[in-house]
């Protein structure tokens, strides 16, 4: 199975909110699962989990830097899609129609639209939690 993570639930997961958390590493960590991404994306996990406003400190920067680095799948976009409704999110839609994604998690309601142009389920953590990780 193939997933992609939004910037927010990794910003979520970074500050060790537990579902978030839970989730983003349950994905990297499974052998029959993909955390997908792609340059794109990569930069801007980078460069949200480094903003002032957040205060992440440098251990946490740096193990969530290890995590993206070794523990995702990068692949190569070459299509352009028009998302009207957010156009900087456009690079997730991108990535789902290449990769064929069967998740995308997010906790962004802009989505919705998305459904419209790719197969990939749009999911939120708390069920992507409930459906797919044991407690």
């Amino acid at each position: 199975m193939k997933a992609i993570i939004d910037t927010n639930v990794l910003l979520s997961a970074a500050w060790k909110n537990k579902t978030p958390e839970e989730v983003v590493l349950w994905i990297a960590t499974q052998e029959d699962w993909e955390w997908v991404v792609s340059e794109a994306i990569l930069s801007e996990y980078r460069e949200v989990l480094r903003r002032e406003k957040f205060g992440m400190a440098s251990e946490i920067l740096e193990r969530w830097e290890f995590i993206i680095s070794r523990l995702t799948t990068l692949v190569d976009i070459n299509v352009d899609i028009e998302f009207p409704r957010d156009q900087k999110d456009a690079k997730f839609l991108a990535c789902a129609l290449i990769s064929k994604a069967d998740y995308f998690i997010t906790g962004d309601k802009d989505f919705g639209e998305a459904k419209k142009i790719m197969t990939t389920t749009i999911i939120s953590v708390s069920t992507f939690k409930n459906l797919f990780i044991q407690l």
